[in-house]
């Protein structure tokens, strides 16, 4: 049906400059008019700019989707509510965009304003986050990461970090500042974490709070479970995102305690910044998870291919790695876009 829009749109174009030549004023008009008509719209959906990932994120959809291309983007910035999100994307609709393309804040709630986007014959693609809807024929595809597998990335590093410490009598106390509750990052990665913990007769999760991604909220968990627990009580802090990693440890550092590989607390990070490699390199986040948020060819690739009429995979995850400053180099954090 969105093949049809793009005809129906060409031929009102079409019946627009023979209405212009009757009138005997050929113009440019009609030639930049000729020229839209093969533009092809994009409406993005993002939850807002609340870190340099999500900025990337943004960067690289709008340096994909240009108009050299035969795009057009238009972006919408939510400012972390669902509320607005769903407002932009009803507006793409009136707007008779294309493509929809939306990072959702959290997983569930987009039932209804997907069936309307369905119902105007726009696809949907979702990116970064997934969601859950009663049918999934709702969206096209999905693009973005296995947060479950990230999580399982850290997991893994972790058990590495505390390999002689099986012993019951060997406690490893975990503070876990979760991300955004509700969101496909959040899901995975706490999933992760709490089936480690059930594994792991001697981990404990000895404090656990939403952090929202944000730097301020992961400094205030941080300082809370220091004065309630003890820094000596405390051997990982397993942060969702990096901007709670850096709170985190500014709050370490506030009170006086150690962290990092040389001793103190342990800490874990995901996305993979390149502020958080450079303390990951130097020692002081003992493992760093990628998050890929250079995601726009993966969305072009999709978008390009559904022009074309072919299928697409419901499914794509995006390539990432997981680090430590055993595996980590210079070079690799001068070449990151992020």
């Amino acid at each position: 049906m969105y093949k049809y829009r793009k005809i129906i749109r060409g031929v009102l174009v079409a019946l627009l400059a023979v209405g212009v030549t009757a009138c005997g004023t050929q113009s440019s008009f009609e030639e930049s008019e000729e020229e839209n008509s093969n533009i092809i719209v994009v409406g993005f959906s993002q939850p807002g700019a609340e870190s340099s990932w999500r900025v990337a994120l943004t960067d690289s959809v709008k340096e994909n989707f240009t108009e050299d291309r035969g795009y057009r983007l238009i972006y919408k910035d939510a400012r972390s509510k669902q509320d607005n999100q769903i407002r932009d994307i009803r507006t793409f609709i009136q707007q008779g965009v294309d493509y929809i393309v939306i990072s959702p804040i959290i997983e569930t709630g987009w039932d209804t304003v997907l069936s309307e986007a369905k119902d105007a014959g726009i696809p949907v693609i979702i990116c970064d986050r997934n969601v859950v809807v009663e049918n999934e024929s709702l969206y096209k595809a999905f693009v973005g990461s296995d947060f479950k597998a990230e999580g399982e990335y850290a997991v893994s590093n972790l058990e590495k970090l505390f390999e002689e410490t099986e012993d019951e009598d060997d406690q490893v106390n975990i503070v876990h500042i979760q991300g955004t509750i509700g969101s496909s990052a959040q899901i995975g990665r706490t999933k992760a974490i709490e089936d480690a913990v059930e594994e792991h007769s001697n981990w404990n999760i000895v404090a656990q709070d939403c952090g929202e991604f944000t730097k301020a909220k992961g400094r205030e968990i941080m300082t809370q479970a220091l004065e309630e627990i003890g820094a000596d009580n405390i051997d990982v802090v397993y942060c969702e995102n990096d901007e709670e990693a850096f709170g985190a440890i500014e709050a370490i550092k506030e009170a006086g305690a150690s962290y990092g590989n040389a001793g103190g607390i342990k800490v874990v990070s995901f996305d993979a910044m390149n502020s958080a490699l450079v303390l990951c390199l130097n020692g002081q986040i003992s493992v760093e998870v990628e998050c890929n948020p250079l995601q726009g060819p993966y969305i072009y690739n999709l978008i390009s291919r559904l022009e074309k009429g072919n299928a697409v995979p419901k499914i794509t995850y995006v390539h990432e790695e997981c680090f430590t400053s055993e595996n980590l180099t210079p070079d690799i954090i001068e070449k990151r876009r992020f």
